[in-house]
Parts: structure tokens; C-alpha cells; sequence
């Protein structure tokens, strides 16, 4: 690592928005990047490695509490970036519990597993950031969506309230709430072109990053703009 530069930790970091947050951040950040799978954080780190960046990769499943705390304990975490999701979108009535368990850890008990690892250290230094990937269904539901839905709008409570407890510390807590975003989370073999990228919500990561100490963004909400109608 590139002791010069801050750290960013990313989870789900292996691919979609998380590998495109690891690629925007890497010029001026050192990355440590969490996922499950090691042959794609492998790749991640060299490709950021390669164009002259840091990347240490951590094979973790972030449902597993402990394994979160054994691989995090006493680590020097500038921001995290709680990025790791998954969705199964189908009625309630034939939802299965075990997908609504998962989306519920991934999605929720994950938060709290990486950013309670974390946290205690930016507060000790008065300083530090706390984002996580959130959506728009965090504020308004939609039919299949009532695990997925819940889980965000439990993110979103979830951080207003942890906002409130460490902004006197010097610690921001931010969630992005993108709309539709380009990924294999969401493809379902229809066009993608109208949606957002993930480098988009990469962008809004490093917006909030590079915003003055002082000033806190709580939230932001990005949805694709329309595309121009054919005439």
C-alpha cells in the first residue's frame, strides 16, 4: 500500500458498481477490496495495480461476522464503501425464506458487520466516511420487491440515525440511492441502455469524497435522464 494516500474500503468490490468504484478511486486512494470470489478481486487488483495504484484483495463473505472482524481488526479505514447487494425480485407469496434471509443479511447485516469493524477507528481519529449504496426503492416499493424494498429502506434509517450519533465526531455517513443501473445484478436479457452505468454511481462515490470536510452530503438520489425520443 501506498502509505501517502487514504484508504477506501469497498465490499462487493469484485464486479459492477464495486469494481467500478474501486477503478474511479484508485487513482488517489489505496483500495482494499472485499468479495467472495478471489479469481475476480485478483483481476481487480491488476488492473489498479497496472495504472500504478493499491490494491490489497480480501476474500471474505461480509455476512459472516466474524470473519468481517478477524480480516478488519485494527485496519486504518479512511471510507468505507458498503456496496455488497442481492436481489431476488419475485411476489411475496412465492418468495422462499432462505432468499429472503440472504437478502436481508447481505443487504442489512452485512452494514453492520463491516462498518462496526470499522467505525471505532474513524472515530478515534475525528475523521472518516461512511457510504453506502443504497437505491431508490429505499423510498418507494414496487411490486416483487418487498424483501428487496425493505432492506432498503431499513439502509436508509439505518444511516440517518448513525449520521446523527458521529457527525460531532467528525465521521460522515452518506447513502447514493441510484435508480436502474446497467449490471448483471439487473440483467434480464432486455435493452440496458437506458439505465444508468455503473461508473455513474462512481462518480457520485467520488463526488461525495471530494467534498470539503465540513460540508456533509447525507444523501443522493440519481436516476437515468430520459433518452431522447426518435422522430
Amino acid at each position: 500500500m501506498t502509505d501517502s494516500r487514504p484508504t477506501a474500503l469497498i465490499t462487493g468490490a469484485s464486479r459492477g458498481i464495486g469494481r467500478a468504484i474501486a477503478l474511479k478511486l484508485a487513482p488517489r486512494w489505496n483500495i482494499v477490496a472485499l468479495a467472495r470470489t478471489a479469481s475476480e478481486l485478483e483481476s481487480l487488483a491488476e488492473d489498479i495495480r497496472k495504472d500504478g495504484g493499491a490494491c490489497e484483495p480480501i476474500v471474505v463473505d461480509v455476512t459472516d461476522g466474524r470473519a468481517v472482524r478477524s480480516a478488519l481488526d485494527g485496519r486504518h479505514v479512511d471510507v468505507v464503501v458498503n456496496n455488497a447487494g442481492v436481489g431476488v425480485m419475485k411476489p411475496f407469496v412465492e418468495l422462499t425464506p432462505d432468499e429472503w434471509q440472504l437478502m436481508m443479511d447481505v443487504n442489512v447485516n452485512a452494514v453492520y458487520h463491516v462498518t462496526h469493524a470499522v467505525l471505532p477507528g474513524m472515530i478515534r481519529r475525528g475523521r472518516g466516511h461512511v457510504v453506502i449504496i443504497g437505491s431508490i426503492s429505499g423510498k418507494s416499493g414496487f411490486a416483487g420487491g418487498t424483501a428487496y424494498a425493505a432492506t432498503k429502506f431499513a439502509v436508509n434509517g439505518f444511516a440517518e440515525s448513525l449520521m446523527l450519533e458521529v457527525r460531532d465526531a467528525g465521521v460522515k455517513v452518506s447513502v447514493v440511492m441510484p435508480g436502474s443501473v446497467a449490471t448483471s445484478f439487473s440483467r434480464t436479457g432486455r435493452d440496458q441502455s437506458w439505465k444508468l452505468m455503473a461508473d455513474d454511481v462512481a462518480a457520485s462515490v467520488e463526488f461525495l469524497l471530494d467534498a470539503p470536510q465540513r460540508m456533509l452530503v447525507d444523501r443522493i438520489e440519481m436516476r437515468p435522464l430520459n433518452p431522447p425520443r426518435k422522430t
